[in-house]
């Protein structure tokens, strides 16, 4: 049995081993860093929505007050589409384009 070969192949092994504990580790920070900015950013959203409503029961009492028809109002604006349609839409085309028989969106 070749005593020096195995000695080598083990130094790489124990040498490979440490080097994927060292990625590990810097994966495991990575993951938690992104779940902190996440607890952060999902507070800061919930914050943002408290004041969007606020504002909005705000601006609704001073339209009523003004006898502004808000509904009407904002029919008549030039609004972007509502981000939920759009991933709707974006839904539907993938659906479409995912399929492996090209003649599956024909009928």
């Amino acid at each position: 049995m070749d005593i020096a070969g195995t000695k080598k192949k083990l130094q790489r092994m124990s040498k490979v081993a440490e080097q994927s504990y060292k990625k590990m580790n810097e994966l495991l920070e990575r993951v938690q860093g992104m779940q902190n900015d996440l607890e952060t950013t999902s507070e800061q959203v919930d914050h943002i929505e408290h004041e969007l409503t606020e504002q909005r029961v705000l601006l609704n009492a001073l339209a009523e007050q003004q006898d502004i028809d808000v509904e009407e109002l904002l029919e008549e604006a030039d609004l972007p589409p509502h981000p939920a349609e759009e991933d709707e839409e974006t839904d539907e085309n993938l659906r479409k384009k995912a399929t492996s028989r090209p003649s599956a969106n024909e009928k």
